[in-house]
């Protein structure tokens, strides 16, 4: 790959070092509300159930104030001897009570957790399909840490809060509104204390609570810079072991591990100072209610059950907010996770403009192209104009470039007026400097990128007319970093073409000589590979790829490096097979190793974004430009 493709990239383990500011809260909380809509019936009864538990608590204080002032003071003093009856009547009816409360709490949690589940199902969902949808340049650029940080870490943060928060915040919600008219109701002078010392508590939350939400920010997005660095130092531990690095590595793990601590201890100092502050205060507003309560009942002013009742309510109306004190931390956490979860939603996807489409078709003797729903090897582009009349072009592999100019960013320049031509069935190579924009090239060609100026065409239909599904299914690629995925090595094979049959993938895998090695693993075709195929050696992977790439049948065949990976021998053993696999495909071949391209009709040789060379191998030789210089090792590729 070229120089400014890896640029394009950007850091692989950092991301952005800067740190977004947060959005607003209020609409990602709507936003989280809408992936909740379809349970909106569930959602009632779950708050119907909050109602009656927090309705059930509140009426079992309630009666607490009957059974001290009508029963056990009557009791006390020698005259309710005959109140006993009505004293076990009641006591039961309290117990009643708090069981609706019981079987609602049980009710409320049990859905809640069906329902958060349900919602993160539809978030995954949602969010998988934009990443798919998402261009290259989108991966190039994004670390791969912070990507598994919205699964492994915001999702499930957000599923937890969504678990217990919400029906939480309600249930505390309509416990203060209940506990505060009953306290209106049993003694007004009491309920304007109380008032008091909630509005302080709740400037307390409201000051640190709103501190802390910029730090926790600040926390999730250090969280997945380390995940990244961890990533990517994982994946390279050979390297790092090769050149003695470990200690460097410790370092650079030490100082992003150290800004994640720096933020996670502010956020969490705000976040858990709230909570002691808001006990002690609510063992103030208890200690002086209790004081007031007690003069008033001396003096007559209220009964012995009403203060004790109303200091049950004080202590009640006190939990909730130490509740949303402890949970404020969860809260913030899982909001600004949902935020980057929201953002990646809201990128906007690949752009793809294009109508014309691919189809199969029939060719009779007459080269009449024919429409059909199967498959027959032969492809044809599907162009409907605004008349509505259909024009098929055979789908043959004719690439034209026409004065492409290219930059991965507008700073620098990739390519240069580049303008090529290939004919149906021909082999293009391209040869050069590492960075001189060969991948760049290939990158065009499917439109990982779109080109800003001049042109490309496939026979003679310029490519961003064409749909972005439809023009790569019309190649197939082997790159230089392969990738297998977890399954059977015909399974991986098949990969190219899902409809294909067990004895075409096996005769793909003989194309590229593969069969030979698979046979020989242990369960042959139906061999397990895991993690990206490490029980293969690279070469093996390799020649898995190319079989891959074989079974497509596509009429343009793209080689970045495809034998890079492969020694001298097992690349003679493959020659004739990717010759077979060449063989009436529109070729483009970038490799380093120049007997790789030797038999190319045309060789490209590139320079710092243009081309400075072409023709086959025995004219450039005799041209003794650069080619001559690579081909002779005057000249080192890098």
């Amino acid at each position: 790959m070229s120089k400014p493709a890896r640029a394009a990239r950007g850091p692989k383990r950092g991301g952005p070092r800067g740190m977004a500011k947060p959005t607003n809260l209020g609409e990602t909380i709507k936003r989280i509300g809408q992936y909740m809509e379809s349970d909106k019936w569930m959602l009632l009864i779950v708050f119907f159930a909050i109602i009656l538990s927090a309705g059930a608590n509140i009426l079992g204080i309630s009666a607490l104030q009957i059974v001290i002032d009508d029963f056990l003071q009557p009791i006390l003093e020698g005259g309710g001897g005959d109140l006993l009856g009505e004293f076990v009547f009641v006591i039961g009816a309290v117990g009643v009570i708090y069981l609706i409360g019981v079987i609602s709490t049980y009710t409320f949690n049990r859905l809640m957790i069906g329902i958060s589940a349900r919602t993160m199902y539809k978030l995954r969902i949602d969010l998988f399909r934009k990443m798919e949808a998402l261009p290259i340049k989108f991966y190039d650029t994004t670390t791969h840490g912070n990507l598994m940080s919205l699964y492994t870490n915001d999702i499930d943060t957000l599923r937890q809060v969504l678990s217990n928060g919400i029906t939480g915040f309600f249930n505390s919600f309509i416990t203060v509104v209940g506990v505060f008219i009953m306290m209106i109701i049993y003694s007004w002078q009491l309920t304007i204390i109380v008032v008091l010392m909630m509005y302080l508590m709740f400037m307390f939350v409201r000051l640190i609570g709103g501190k802390s939400a910029n730090y926790f920010k600040q926390q999730q997005q250090e969280l997945g810079r380390v995940n990244g660095y961890i990533e990517e130092m994982i994946e390279g531990q050979k390297v790092v072991k090769v050149f003695s690095r470990q200690e460097k590595v410790i370092e650079e793990f030490d100082l992003l591990n150290e800004e994640l601590r720096k933020n996670a201890t502010k956020a969490n100092v705000f976040a858990n100072i709230l909570m002691p502050i808001m006990i002690n205060l609510s063992y103030v507003l208890y200690a002086l209610t209790a004081m007031v309560g007690g003069i008033f009942a001396i003096n007559g002013v209220l009964t012995i059950g009403t203060v004790i009742v109303f200091l049950q309510y004080t202590r009640t109306m006190s939990q909730p907010i130490n509740q949303v004190s402890q949970q404020m931390n969860s809260v913030l956490i899982a909001l600004a996770g949902a935020e980057r979860v929201f953002k990646v939603i809201d990128e906007e996807p690949e752009f793809d403009e294009g109508h014309v489409t691919m189809v199969p078709v029939e060719i009779n003797d007459q080269n009449q192209l024919t429409e059909v729903d199967y498959r027959t090897g032969d492809f044809a582009w599907k162009e409907v104009d605004q008349a509505g009349v259909i024009n098929y072009t055979h789908v043959r592999g004719n690439v034209v470039f026409n004065d492409v100019t290219f930059g991965y960013d507008e700073k620098k320049t990739v390519l240069k007026n580049v303008s090529l031509y290939a004919k149906p069935g021909q082999k293009i190579a391209f040869v050069g400097s590492t960075g001189a924009g060969k991948t760049t090239i290939t990158n065009l060609i499917n439109r990982f990128y779109d080109v800003p100026s001049g042109n490309i065409s496939i026979d003679g239909i310029e490519i961003n007319k064409i749909k972005k599904p439809d023009l790569r299914r019309s190649l197939s690629m082997v790159l230089q970093d392969t990738h297998l995925f977890t399954g059977t090595v015909m399974e991986n094979i098949r990969y190219g073409r899902l409809d294909a049959t067990d004895e075409e993938v096996i005769a793909a895998a003989k194309l590229a000589n593969a069969d030979t090695f698979i046979r020989h693993l242990e369960d042959g075709y139906q061999t397990i590979l895991k993690s990206d195929a490490s029980n293969l050696s690279q070469g093996q992977r390799q020649l898995l790829a190319i079989a891959r790439a074989a079974i497509a049948e596509t009429p343009i065949l793209i080689l970045d490096e495809a034998t890079s990976s492969i020694d001298t021998r097992t690349e003679k053993l493959i020659q004739l097979g990717m010759d077979r696999l060449m063989e009436g495909k529109t070729s483009f071949i970038i490799a380093h190793r120049l007997s790789t391209v030797r038999s190319a009709k045309a060789i490209m040789v590139l320079e710092q974004g243009e081309i400075i060379e072409r023709g086959d191998h025995d004219q450039l030789i005799e041209q003794r430009g650069r080619y001559y210089e690579l081909s002779t090792g005057l000249f080192e590729l890098t």
